[in-house]
């Protein structure tokens, strides 16, 4: 979903043919993965990190397009609203000081990007939310001008036959909208990470991507409101599930096929299964006819795209053309620093490593997705069930359990002890503290009332100072 496409209206033409494309591709994948045709380089770190363009009252401020033309860079792209930009950080080999050499590239980045943002009155943000964000902001008239967004909410609205968007969370209070579009998405903003793995590994390691995800989730939360509602500590999850809830063929919507789901079940054997549940499971979105040759497998990897699932397969190259597997760790939030979400990147490269180990996952797969939902309304404070068969609090099992798995993990891949030592530190004191950004949000809301704005630009203040989150004052 991050490149462009020639056109944004589609015949039975259109759908005939991607799909004929589509399957030849599929038959290519399954060759690759028979004959082991994948890159053996890895682990390779890498991440995206989507942002908010807002004025001086921290409103969002839909000026992306003179934004990005005045910014002149191409890893900083439009994302669905006009108030959101991403960031793309180069991929770095695990090993030796690579945590910091990331740090320090989205470090030059982010600071280019804010001075840019500021010759138009504008400031940069990385939150899960923006507090500040109303239903008037989501509407048709701030979709980015690109025609995959046009064309994405066309085909959604399409699949629903035309009936609106229902968003229904319910956490400490209740939210209940309806939305006519897909702007509802643009909404969430989250640091998504990619790990580049070897093929012989990438079962295991997709499988304990998920099993992790609950611990990932609770340590980097920081969505707890919407429209000014409380609602989940990452109220991301519910709210992204819902802005494009379309799922599989005959209705499977309302079922366990969703295009955005924690899945399925656990991979068995490859990741070639995933891609065989995307074309047996999920009509295709966006037909577009692409010109590059099938060995580059664009309509796949088109389709796989408007699937989200919060570990996604993906496809890529290395520089000499040989097909590589990465897996995409999609659920935590944007923020609140640069250095807690890289710290949230090696908590979680760590314990996936680490929880890989093992062939098999070690929870039910039912276990491991109840755990995330947990997680994701409960934060720090959710009890989940773990591989002792017991129930624990995450608030203990992380720096008890967890955070030792995670650093035996990332000692396995020749990081050098100080960025262990500092990026792990981060997430052990943040947890021991009981204050991510979404523990910070509410405390602030809960001494000095539900001003948004007020709260909006204390975030931003802190933000801009580098401080991890566990060191913010109110």
């Amino acid at each position: 979903m991050g490149r462009e496409i020639p056109e944004s209206h589609f015949s039975k033409h259109h759908f005939q043919h991607f799909e004929q494309r589509l399957r030849a591709e599929q038959t290519i994948l399954r060759e690759w993965f028979r004959e082991g045709r994948w890159s053996e380089r890895g682990p390779v770190a890498g991440a995206e990190l989507e942002a908010w363009l807002v004025d001086g009252q921290g409103e969002p401020l839909p000026v992306n397009e003179p934004y990005l033309r005045q910014l002149d860079d191409p890893q900083v792209v439009a994302e669905l609203a006009r108030f959101n930009v991403e960031l793309n950080v180069a991929p770095q080999p695990l090993h030796a000081g690579a945590l910091s050499r990331l740090q320090e590239e989205l470090e030059r980045r982010w600071q280019r990007c804010e001075r840019v943002a500021r010759e138009l009155d504008a400031r940069m943000v990385m939150i899960g939310i923006l507090p500040t964000l109303r239903n008037e902001h989501l509407v048709a008239e701030n979709m980015s001008a690109l025609q995959r967004y046009r064309a994405l909410n066309e085909q959604v609205l399409r699949l629903r036959k035309g009936t609106p968007l229902r968003l229904e969370i319910t956490g400490s209070e209740h939210l209940d909208s309806r939305h006519h579009d897909v702007m509802l998405e643009a909404a969430t903003t989250s640091w998504q990470v990619h790990l580049q793995v070897r093929s012989k590994e990438a079962a295991a390691l997709f499988n304990a991507s998920m099993v992790a995800s609950a611990a990932t989730v609770a340590v980097a939360a920081n969505s707890p409101f919407l429209f000014g509602k409380v609602l989940w500590e990452e109220s991301r999850i519910p709210l992204f599930e819902q802005a494009v809830e379309v799922g599989g063929y005959a209705g499977a919507a309302g079922g366990p096929v969703r295009r955005v789901t924690f899945g399925s079940g656990y991979v068995r054997h490859s990741l070639e299964e995933l891609f065989r549940e995307n074309l047996e499971h999920y009509p295709i979105l966006l037909p577009v006819t692409l010109e590059e040759p099938p060995r580059l497998l664009p309509h796949l990897r088109l389709h796989n795209g408007t699937i989200w699932r919060w570990n996604r397969p993906l496809i890529g190259f290395d520089s000499d053309g040989t097909p590589h597997l990465r897996i995409e760790h999609r659920v935590m939030a944007a923020g609140p620093t640069i250095p807690d979400m890289i710290a949230n990147s090696a908590f979680y490269y760590g314990l996936a490593i680490a929880l890989a180990r093992n062939t098999e996952p070690g929870l039910p797969f039912a276990t491991a997705r109840d755990n995330f939902y947990a997680a994701a309304r409960h934060g720090l404070q959710a009890v989940v069930q773990w591989m002792d068969g017991k129930r624990h609090r995450l608030n203990r099992l992380i720096p008890d359990n967890l955070l030792p798995l995670a650093e035996s993990g990332l000692r396995q891949t020749d990081l050098s002890t100080d960025d262990i030592r500092h990026y792990l530190g981060i997430i052990e004191q943040r947890v021991r503290k009981g204050q991510n950004g979404a523990a910070w949000q509410r405390t602030f809301v809960a001494r000095n009332g539900r001003d948004m704005a007020a709260l909006t630009l204390a975030y931003l203040r802190h933000q801009q100072s580098g401080i991890p989150v566990h060191e913010w004052d109110l």
